[in-house]
């Protein structure tokens, strides 16, 4: 019932060891239900292919299960004794009362099939989005006559759907050339589908009006609700209102009603990927492109030249987890490399300039009306262990805020020392994903249940307001290594950093004995 919860996930994983070799089996499992959210993290981890295996294959399990769940339904009918014998002056009106409840079952399928077992609030949108990503995973693998099938049959349960009617034209363009775009249609079985609910639907609609039959079209319980669009409960597992497809060729109308939801972003080429209602939470916000990938690169290569083992925690390697190194480098540190010519000088800078850029943005989106300060700014990689990595379920960075102590017993995070209770904001700027695990995830205040999974790419960055309202951490670091340049920063300049205050300093002398374009031609010998 809650596949996201962390203290559980641990438990089950010390079951499996105390078992030994006996194999645990899930007595609720659902086929569909499970091949779904396999094909949904597949897809969440852009393997584009695996996730057409799987999705494809929940599909199939749906209406299996779906013809089963309506079989079961033609049971005989119940009713107490006085109902029996009030039905025996009028037969036809027992049997056609009979038919109208075995129909009312049958629509409830559409429930039961969308219901994680153990939840009571089922998926909204649940069959729709199968086709949703599956219409835009197609069309990552370069299979547009399927792409095109599938969000046609999308469009059968959402035939205003702008996005993807946009989608359609598009992948009709792809195979104007190669086969004639009408020729390719819905697939039958969501068309069967979606005739034989209408029809149940305007039968029970009739008994009810003609036949004084008690039926009320329950809210969530119809195609006309479960079969649209809800907010996900997991960004994780059901993205809001399923992929969708950007051109380049104009923007996409959801993205710019998404943007104005925020500040200007300043930079034409950072585009957003999740809000704060996306992500479950509030001031928080998801973006790609902060970073070019040469500048992912070239970040990658001034980290692995200075950052030390223990910067930043005191001198402990491993602070939060035996089976991670963890190793850190602060702005003016990288510029201390660049003027003893361990590191290139501009590479050095990079870190100053893409940490400016960032608090920037951060700034810009959340529409602060006073200046955003850095109160530490630290460049850092978490590298797997080899030999340290077996049967492990601890996290690479415990659930935590970052201006309070949070105490999740009494649901309160208390605002007081050693928790760093000046900072306001705080951000995290990839530079890698050549990694496993290492995802950044977002909690409830139990700090078990997440509410968002975030998978660390080139030039994403996730950003949001400092105290318990956001809760987070990062799962296991389990093979390579997981860089990072992580800000934070306060609204009270009492609290600015003392190092970027230096660092300020040496680039403005930097750019008044190098004016021009920032390219510097640094005498290694020159002294910070």
């Amino acid at each position: 019932a809650n596949p996201e919860h962390l203290e559980m996930q641990q438990d089950i994983e010390n079951y499996k060891t105390m078992a030994g070799k006996a194999t645990l089996v899930d007595r609720e499992a659902r086929p569909h239900m499970e091949a779904y959210s396999a094909g949904v993290k597949h897809y969440d981890r852009e393997e584009y292919g695996p996730a057409i295996e799987q999705l494809e294959r929940a599909l199939g399990e749906y209406y299996t299960a779906d013809e089963e769940c309506r079989v079961l339904c033609e049971g005989p009918q119940h009713f107490e004794e006085h109902e029996f014998l009030d039905y025996q002056a009028d037969l036809y009106e027992a049997v056609a009362e009979h038919y109208l409840q075995v129909l009312a079952c049958k629509q409830d399928c559409v429930r039961d099939l969308a219901t994680r077992p153990g939840r009571i609030s089922p998926i909204e949108n649940f069959l729709p989005l199968h086709y949703d990503y599956l219409q835009f995973a197609y069309y990552r693998v370069g299979e547009h006559t399927k792409a095109l099938e599938c969000a046609k049959s999308y469009l059968l349960f959402h035939p205003d759907d702008q996005d993807v009617l946009e989608n359609v034209v598009y992948y009709e363009s792809l195979l104007e050339d190669k086969v004639d775009p009408e020729t390719i249609v819905p697939r039958e079985e969501a068309a069967t589908f979606l005739r034989c609910h209408r029809l149940e639907s305007h039968l029970l609609k009739m008994g009810a009006a003609g036949l004084g039959f008690l039926y009320t079209e329950p809210t969530g319980n119809s195609p006309a609700s479960l079969l649209s669009r809800s907010v996900p409960s997991s960004v994780s597992s059901e993205p809001d209102e399923g992929p969708r497809l950007v051109m380049g060729k104009k923007p996409a109308p959801k993205m710019d009603r998404e943007l104005r939801e925020g500040g200007p972003l300043l930079y034409g080429h950072v585009k957003l990927v999740y809000n704060s209602t996306q992500l479950n939470g509030i001031q928080r916000v998801l973006l790609d492109g902060v970073l070019s990938e040469e500048e992912c690169r070239e970040l990658h290569r001034v980290a692995t030249g200075i950052v030390m083992a223990g910067d930043g925690y005191r001198g402990k390697t491993s602070p939060h987890t035996p089976s991670e190194k963890f190793e850190g480098a602060t702005v003016l540190k990288a510029l201390k490399h660049g003027f003893e010519g361990r590191v290139p000088m501009q590479s050095a800078r990079l870190l100053y300039d893409v940490s400016e850029r960032a608090r920037r943005i951060v700034e810009s989106y959340f529409q602060l009306n006073s200046t955003l300060y850095f109160s530490y700014t630290h460049m850092v990689c978490r590298t797997a262990l080899p030999g340290q990595q077996e049967k492990r379920n601890d996290l690479s960075h415990p659930i935590h805020a970052d201006n309070c102590l949070l105490d999740p017993e009494a649901n309160e995070c208390w605002k007081e020392p050693p928790a760093y209770t000046f900072r306001d904001y705080s951000a995290l700027l990839y530079m890698n994903a050549d990694f496993e695990g290492g995802e950044f995830i977002f909690t409830e205040m139990d700090a078990k249940t997440i509410t968002a999974s975030i998978k660390p790419r080139c030039g994403r960055l996730i950003s949001f307001s400092s105290g318990g309202e956001n809760p987070h951490g990062v799962r296991a670091v389990t093979k390579g290594q997981r860089c990072a340049v992580a800000l934070w920063f306060t609204l009270d300049p009492l609290y600015r950093e003392l190092e970027r205050i230096q660092a300020d300093e040496v680039i403005a002398q930097l750019d008044q004995e190098h004016p021009g374009t920032g390219e510097l031609n640094i005498n290694p010998r020159d002294e910070l």
